[in-house]
């Protein structure tokens, strides 16, 4: 019944925003904070500005623009929504877990149409589900190639990872590969050896099962190719373009920084798809992820709040917005039209992009667990002796990935503030057993949480089950959609869960 008032709601909300937008009477002042990646937040509050001057509807925002990266931003939606941006950035990859958490704002039935019209049709995929848009397309440039600086680099040997690692170490420069602490940038030698990791979601968007081969044969070639980085003397860890002005003669980033490596490297900035490798003879071309960003509208309570919320985020990532973002920052943009104009086709960047394309898988639905457990991988395979221990690497990792899927769904997990909002923990300490469960609820801004089968986030058990200790607890009405239990205060506090009913007590 909860999901059906909840779906109720969302359909209101909806036609309200279409029939205030129809009717022009969105005019007003709205106080709104707008999440945006660092290096945008001064065009982004000039373009609301503009907006501000422009629309028709007579709508003003007073915006606070904050920065937030794309990949950060859903982690802090999902661990509270109502403090989250009214509008925010994030990579795809990140969007079945906002969807499912109720971060995001359907767009109305006439704003979906013009959107899909008006952008790359993958980039619209991405932010579909069924046939309902959750999302707004903001760039098709999520992916990343080599920048490397042509006086220490020869152009002869950008296609091969060996010699680029022989021009860094006769040159005292670093290669600049993010390999021990981001699974996004260490997949690249897996998928060059044919791997992959796909995962499979049920109607609910629950992750049910994985194909997953980068602990194989194929697997040990990828490490084995890894090592010949890792091991270098002058390889560094990071996917930042500002390590050209501290000693790095190469860095694979994407065209987030552009700019910053065209500010550095000048006439010798180089710009080329991935090298390969080589293994037993055979050559490998490193792969890489692609796949795009999105702009998110929070859930509102007041549809003309809503609604304008809406005509915003369409005009921030629309034609206009999009093309100053690229003259701006070299941001690839989804818009069809900015997409095929002059300056575009001739980015060196986005060309680096498409020549890397045939070698990228699409960024699909990854369960939120797996970045943690492939990152190590990088560290694993510095520290292994042999090949022996580069397959331990492998089977460690494959044994994690394993692990995900042995979780007891039948059991409840209260996850919250207390554990990091981490709904496949693996430990017991907040599981209920025999229906109970005791915790310490840490003091922080939201001492909340809800009671989910692991690895999910839907519940039926939460705020509006609570019949015996309700005055710990915060009643948050309206902004609470989610039926989270909000504690009062920091304290230790006994759940009991008795059929469909929650009791609470202070210990």
């Amino acid at each position: 019944m909860k999901k059906f008032l909840a779906y109720l709601l969302t359909v209101i909300m909806v036609l309200s925003m279409v029939s205030f937008a129809s009717a022009s009477e969105l005019a007003g002042t709205y106080d709104i904070t707008v999440w945006v990646a660092a290096e945008v937040v001064d065009l982004t509050l000039a373009q609301i500005e503009e907006f501000n001057q422009t629309n028709e509807f007579g709508i003003v925002f007073n915006a606070t623009v904050e920065p937030v990266s794309e990949a950060d931003a859903a982690t802090q939606m999902i661990t509270d929504v109502e403090a989250g941006g009214d509008l925010f950035c994030f990579a795809q990859d990140q969007f079945a877990r906002l969807v499912q958490a109720g971060a995001l704002a359907k767009l109305g039935v006439k704003a979906g149409e013009t959107v899909s019209a008006a952008n790359a049709p993958v980039v619209v995929s991405a932010a579909t589900v069924g046939d309902t848009l959750y999302a707004y397309p903001l760039t098709a440039d999520n992916g990343y190639f080599m920048y490397y600086d042509k006086s220490v680099v020869s152009e002869d040997h950008i296609d091969s990872l060996e010699a680029i690692i022989a021009d860094c170490e006769a040159a005292e420069k670093y290669f600049a590969f993010e390999m021990n602490t981001s699974a996004w940038y260490l997949a690249s030698f897996f998928f060059a050896t044919g791997c992959e990791s796909t995962w499979e979601t049920d109607a609910e968007g629950k992750f049910v099962s994985v194909k997953d081969t980068f602990n194989s044969p194929e697997g040990l070639i990828a490490v084995k190719g890894m090592k010949k980085l890792v091991d270098s003397p002058f390889h560094l860890s990071s996917s930042s373009g500002a390590e050209f002005s501290s000693g790095a003669a190469v860095v694979v980033t994407g065209t987030w920084d552009f700019m910053t490596v065209q500010g550095i490297l000048g006439d010798n900035m180089g710009v080329a798809d991935l090298p390969s490798f080589e293994v037993d003879g055979q050559i490998y071309h490193l792969g890489s992820f692609n796949g795009c960003k999105l702009m998110g509208v929070k859930p509102q309570v007041d549809p003309a709040r809503a609604a304008a919320l809406h005509q915003l985020a369409q005009y921030l990532t629309g034609e206009k917005c999009q093309a100053e973002r690229f003259a701006e920052r070299a941001w690839g943009p989804s818009n069809l039209n900015v997409q095929a104009s002059e300056a575009v086709q001739a980015n060196a960047g986005l060309v680096a992009l498409n020549a890397q394309a045939p070698y990228s898988i699409p960024q699909g639905n990854i369960h939120g667990s797996w970045w943690d457990i492939a990152k190590v991988i990088g560290d694993d395979v510095k520290a292994a002796t042999d090949d022996a221990g580069l397959q331990a690497a492998l089977d460690n990792y494959q044994a994690k990935i394993a692990d995900l899927f042995k979780l007891d769904t039948n059991a409840l997990l209260f996850v919250g503030a207390w554990n990091g909002w981490n709904n496949a923990d693996d430990t017991d300490t907040y599981y209920f057993k025999d229906n109970s469960l005791t915790l310490d609820v840490p003091e922080s801004d939201y001492m909340g949480g809800r009671i989910v089968n692991p690895g999910d986030w839907g519940t039926d058990k939460g705020f509006a089950q609570v019949v015996t200790g309700v005055e710990y607890i915060k009643d948050l009405g309206a902004d609470n959609p989610d039926n989270n239990i909000v504690f009062a205060e920091a304290g230790n506090y006994t759940v009991t869960i008795n059929g469909t009913e929650i009791s609470i007590v202070k210990n």
